[in-house]
């Protein structure tokens, strides 16, 4: 059995292969037969476990969440992965959660972005400036022609490294604010924010917003204004029900119906068309699936 640590995930499996692993998990596989996650409550936190089962193999991971972690130089999320093979069910790897959460999350993002954002896409905001922040800036570049970064975050020093990191790359970049979005292309938010980040009313026609730092029924990155505007298309429909605070929100306060939701995941990426239009906006709600896991870890374990 191997045990796979951030650094050896991150060698064997770039983001453009995770991405084009997701792409096709979702094209032959079947997401919304995925269980839904359970949520223990401890006496520190919360105990996730998430698991999934498929041709590529059986696998769970296992996440706690610890808020007073922060506060003592902590991550607030600690993560294993544990994937079995899918005929014998005999363990092959334990891999470093964290790092395949980081990934997959942005890879997710990509996928959707490569079907929903314009070809011409280049101005990239992101909200945030911690681990999923910089993951999605690579996956953003893996999928469009990147070249310009803007970096809104309430941490100056780490949105300072991320854009020293993507100056370094060739890419014109700097520190703004939420009222940026209005010139950006594509839109993602990376925080913990339990309450909206910018002002939906200002996004550009034309612009497409990943959604992925909320995953519960009661919080929310983007407001109603952003989500009743836009084309939205989610993992599964089902997961969103349950999890999709942004889409919940939005339906509670009458703004949309869940008819607004045009498509899952799997549907775009059999063919589903979500963009009529160059000024059309679009919304990928991401809440994570235990199948995307999956999907990416096995690919990391059979590369």
């Amino acid at each position: 059995m191997e045990l796979i640590d951030g650094d050896e995930l991150r060698r064997r499996l770039p983001v453009v292969d995770a991405i084009d692993a997701l792409e096709q998990a979702f094209r032959d596989g079947d997401p919304a037969a995925t269980p839904m996650r359970s949520h223990v409550e401890t006496d520190a936190g919360s105990f996730i476990v998430m698991p999934a089962a498929s041709d590529l193999g059986v696998g769970a991971k296992l996440v706690t969440v610890t808020e007073g972690n922060p506060g003592v130089g902590l991550p607030l999320i600690h993560a294993v992965y544990a994937l079995f093979d899918p005929t014998t069910q005999a363990p092959l790897a334990v891999l470093d959660g964290g790092a395949l959460t980081a990934l997959r999350t942005s890879a997710v993002s990509g996928l959707a972005t490569r079907y929903l954002a314009r070809p011409e896409a280049s101005r990239l905001v992101v909200f945030g400036a911690g681990v999923q922040a910089t993951a999605h800036l690579h996956a953003m570049r893996a999928v469009r022609p990147i070249d310009r970064l803007t970096v809104v975050s309430r941490g100056s020093s780490r949105a300072a490294d991320l854009v020293e990191q993507a100056r370094a790359a060739g890419l014109d970049a700097r520190i703004g604010e939420p009222a940026d979005v209005a010139a950006a292309d594509i839109v993602c938010t990376c925080t913990t924010s339990r309450e909206p980040l910018f002002d939906g009313s200002r996004l550009a026609p034309g612009c497409h917003v990943n959604a992925v730092g909320a995953y519960q029924p009661t919080t929310r990155e983007v407001d109603t204004a952003t989500v009743a505007q836009a084309r939205v298309v989610v993992e599964t429909r089902e997961v969103a029900a349950a999890e999709a605070g942004e889409l919940l929100l939005a339906v509670e306060e009458g703004a949309i119906g869940w008819d607004h939701v045009l498509a899952d995941l799997a549907e775009v990426v059999r063919g589903a068309e979500i963009r009529r239009g160059p000024e059309d906006r679009t919304l990928f709600e991401s809440v994570g699936l235990a199948f995307e896991d999956l999907a990416v870890a096995a690919a990391t374990v059979t590369r």
